[in-house]
């Protein structure tokens, strides 16, 4: 992906009030923070060049949070880790100064073939976060890397480059997750994951959540007094997301899984505020105090995750849509529904559709960002046009009744921008598409229609909904609204209600969609299933049971 110029999405005026709230509480830990969510760049000069911290010093492990991988290209591919010695402190457990790390990537998981080092510094503004664009990289090939502060070397972490550009790779298998509430289920799914064979894992959205955790970690039901206070308490300030970063990464299945494939990751809601839409907030709270808690949201977001420096927060605004290929057979077009959107018509929640939510200004992905995706669409080679996004895309009725409510949060909201969408692909000429969603804690798989008021219309692609890690709790396979939304919704191939992940194998003649489902996620060690699984066919879209 080209860096583009970033232009904010918020009035000078906006910002500058954000700004003042920061420097008005300077004095306290959570002030600075909070002024810190502004600072833009890579620190060069300053603290960050005045004061090193000589890496044999370290007396801890500072690999506690594991490593990861993530945006495959054809010749690079970004590697992360963090240092943490104490991950439940607000430093960390290091002083505020910036730490040399050394890297290595290699043909073989005992180093013995290494193709590429390095050194890359750990810098304290960005909470000791390491992100390395390795480069000059074999196309489509796997690789081993690790990292190493002084006398400690992280754990192994296995990745992959993309096939070259526009070459005709034969198949693409890649794992699909979301929502994964930490208080609310174990990891599991994450174990198995890890052991399946995938060349990527998309990640949709809700990687933490922003409400407290108490010391028994909620349903996992750990001894009391397990989990420090400091968790007891929304995500609101800089410290508090870091924080959450690092309870979430404290669990090893997860740290697994980011260590056996590259991940490719959007955010939802959760990752900042449940439900906010843009510049708006769930709650009522003036405008500038929203936006700071966006910006330190963006860049906890940042540091935590294998992102590449194009995606770098600028205070509140972070360009998170991007475009990677697998050669000429997928192109993935990773969006953002939840930063440009506009807010949620009657107040959120279902509600029957009418004027103010078919009001045709409205959108769910910004303007700049719809022509974005419709003119790589125009440009694309691809076979198979996969778009990564958050809510769910059909059409969704829960009521075999006519009028039917519908999610104002989900496309359903927002049918013009729907429709922009849909008119975009058939005028590109896009034949085989795939729009993967998370958000709604089920699976689902849905033919997506040109026409959704007409069950006849042609069918112009395919919609998987996978399920949530955690989030919800243990679920069921048939949960209560089962029969009535198969009923109320024709195009609706498929509905589970267990927590689990997806995985899609694309090649040249279909797709293959596999629902994976955990019986279980409130104990530990529940086996895998494949719930069900279904193909659509290359120039024939529509789910048929494989």
């Amino acid at each position: 992906m080209t860096p583009e110029v970033r232009h904010s999405q918020h009035a000078p005026e906006l910002r500058a009030a954000a700004r003042h709230i920061g420097r008005r509480r300077f004095l306290t830990t959570t002030g600075a923070a909070a002024a810190l969510a502004f600072a833009v760049g890579v620190p060069g000069a300053g603290t960050a060049a005045a004061a090193e911290l000589d890496a044999a010093r370290i007396t801890d492990d500072p690999f506690t949070l594991g490593v990861a991988s993530g945006d495959p290209h054809p010749d690079s591919v970004l590697l992360w880790t963090r240092l943490a010695p104490a991950p439940y402190r607000a430093d960390s457990g290091l002083p505020a100064r910036r730490v040399a790390v050394d890297w290595e990537l290699a043909l073989d998981e005992r180093f013995r073939r290494v193709v590429r080092r390095g050194r890359a510094t750990a810098h304290p503004e960005f909470h000791h976060a390491v992100h390395v664009e390795a480069g000059h990289l074999a196309p489509g090939h796997l690789y081993y890397f690790r990292f190493r502060a002084g006398r400690f070397v992280s754990p192994v972490g296995r990745t992959r480059t993309a096939p070259a550009a526009h070459s005709r790779t034969a198949g693409l298998t890649f794992g699909v997750v979301s929502c994964q509430r930490y208080d609310q289920g174990y990891y599991t799914a994450y174990r198995h994951l890890a052991q399946e064979d995938v060349d990527v894992v998309l990640h949709l959205g809700d990687y933490l959540y922003e409400y407290a955790v108490n010391d028994v970690a909620g349903s996992r039901a750990y001894p009391s007094g397990t989990l420090p206070d400091l968790f007891q308490r929304e995500t609101v300030t800089l410290e508090d997301y870091r924080l959450r970063y690092a309870l979430y990464k404290s669990d090893a299945d997860l740290r697994a899984a980011h260590a056996a494939h590259p991940f490719v990751v959007t955010w939802d809601d959760h990752e900042t505020e449940n439900n906010y839409a843009g510049g708006t907030p769930e709650n009522s709270v003036p405008p500038e105090e929203f936006l700071l808690r966006r910006a330190a949201a963006y860049r906890a977001y940042w540091e935590n995750m294998p992102l590449r420096r194009p995606q770098l927060p600028d205070g509140p605004d972070l360009r998170l849509y991007r475009r990677l290929h697998w050669g000429r057979l997928a192109q993935f077009d990773v969006l953002d529904t939840r930063q440009y959107r506009s807010d949620q018509a009657y107040g959120d929640g279902w509600q029957y559709p009418g004027p103010e939510s078919e009001d045709p200004s409205r959108t769910l992905t910004g303007d700049a960002q719809e022509r974005w995706l419709i003119n790589g669409w125009h440009r694309s080679d691809a076979l198979w046009n996969v778009v990564p996004q958050q809510v769910t895309f059909s059409q969704r009725f829960n009521s075999t009744t006519a009028p039917s409510k519908v999610s104002m949060d989900s496309w359903d909201g927002y049918p013009a921008s729907r429709e922009r969408v849909l008119a975009g692909a058939q005028a590109a000429g896009v034949e085989n598409l795939m729009v993967l969603t998370g958000d709604v804690h089920v699976h689902y798989g849905f033919d997506i229609k040109r026409d959704f008021s007409d069950p006849g219309s042609r069918t112009v692609g395919t919609e998987i909904v996978t399920s949530s890690i955690t989030s919800g709790g243990n679920g069921s396979r048939r949960p209560s609204n089962w029969a009535t939304l198969l009923a109320a919704n024709p195009h609706m191939k498929y509905y589970n209600g267990l927590r689990g992940y997806t995985t899609v194998s694309l090649d040249r003649e279909r797709a293959r969609a596999d629902f994976k489902t955990v019986s279980h996620v409130t104990t530990q060690g529940a086996p895998l299933t494949t719930a069900a699984s279904f193909v659509t066919e290359a120039g024939e879209q529509g789910l048929k049971p494989a």
